[in-house]
This record gives C-alpha cells, sequence and structure tokens, in this order.
C-alpha cells in the first residue's frame, strides 16, 4: 500500500523536525557527560510516521540545529542529516513491518536499540575517518578519543532506548485518534 504524501503527512514531519531541533537545545549533565533526549525523539518519529517520513524528520531537525547552533560547514551538516535518518529508518523499518505499523511494546524496543546502536555506529566511524584521515591524529589519540565520545553516546542510546518506546506508547491513541478523523 504506497501512500501519496498530503498535508497531514507535511505537518508531521515538520512537527516531528521541529520537536528534534528544540529537544536538542535541551542538555543534562550525567557522568561527566551531557544527555538530551533528541535520540528518542528521532527514533519516536520513526516508530510514528515510518522509516522515511521519520527519517525526514529526524534528519532535517538534527541538520538545522547543526546549521544554526555550530555551522561547521556542509560536510558535517550532511553526515548529520544521514546518520539521525539513519537512526529513524532502521527504527521505523521494524516498527513499520510490512508497511503496518506495529506497535507492539517489545518490537518497538527492538526496534529502538536496533535505530540507536545504528547511530552510535555511524557517529564511531566518523570520529575514526575525521580523526584518522582528515585530521592525521596518532592511532592512540584516535582510539583516546573515540572512547571518550562512545561512552556518552551510549549513554544517550541507552536513554533514546527506554524513552522513545514509552513516548510511543503514550502518544499512539491522541495520534490514531487524529488519523481515523482524517
Amino acid at each position: 500500500m504506497r501512500k501519496k504524501m498530503n498535508a497531514y503527512t507535511l505537518a508531521f514531519i515538520g512537527v516531528m523536525a521541529a520537536i528534534v531541533y528544540v529537544v536538542t537545545m535541551f542538555r543534562f549533565p550525567l557522568l561527566g557527560s551531557k544527555v538530551h533526549f533528541a535520540n528518542a525523539m528521532c527514533l519516536l518519529g520513526g516508530m510514528l510516521f515510518g522509516p522515511l517520513y521519520g527519517g525526514l524528520a529526524s534528519g532535517i531537525g538534527s541538520a538545522l540545529y547543526d546549521l544554526t547552533m555550530y555551522n561547521e560547514g556542509i560536510v558535517n551538516l550532511l553526515i548529520t542529516f544521514v546518520s539521525k535518518f539513519a537512526m529513524a529508518w532502521v527504527c521505523g523499518c521494524i516498527v513499520w513491518h510490512r508497511g503496518e505499523r506495529d506497535e507492539n511494546l517489545f518490537r518497538s524496543i527492538i526496534a529502538a536499540i536496533a535505530g540507536a546502536l545504528t547511530y552510535v555506529a555511524l557517529y564511531m566511524l566518523k570520529t575514526f575517518i575525521f580523526q584518522k584521515f582528515v585530521y592525521a591524529f596518532p592511532m592512540e589519540t584516535v582510539w583516546a578519543t573515540m572512547l571518550s565520545k562512545f561512552i556518552p553516546s551510549i549513554i544517550n542510546a541507552a536513554v533514546a532506548v527506554v524513552a522513545a518506546p514509552i513516548l510511543f506508547k503514550a502518544v499512539m491513541p491522541a495520534l490514531r485518534q487524529l488519523l481515523n478523523k482524517e
């Protein structure tokens, strides 16, 4: 079943992108790192709107945040878009089994884990490539930098894996009711 993009879909993408953007601004200190709920919102986007639309909302919201808050150039902007899109896409593919949203809690937890680990893997790959090939740091420095980024990434992934399925279960009744009025 193929759906065309309509005003509701465009509005959902825009609202979810705005939520991802805003939530990225709020960070909380934890264990020498900062935890935020942006990854949870990216996973939630994939769960609610599927791989493509959830991925677009996640990628756009995160890329806009990077553009307005950091402006580190087009390469970093594209990397952010692709990695956040991929996180929501993987999650959405698992929740949206055979083109239909499966609201099973176990499936949403597995989807959140897969999506979060996809992002962590892509972030670590980016860190390795930049440290080794762009900045030409020695391998000891590369590994130390990767470890220092891995720990907060895993903490953020764990927070997202806990939060996203809970939010998914909480939001779905209202979204289902809204979509049934369509």
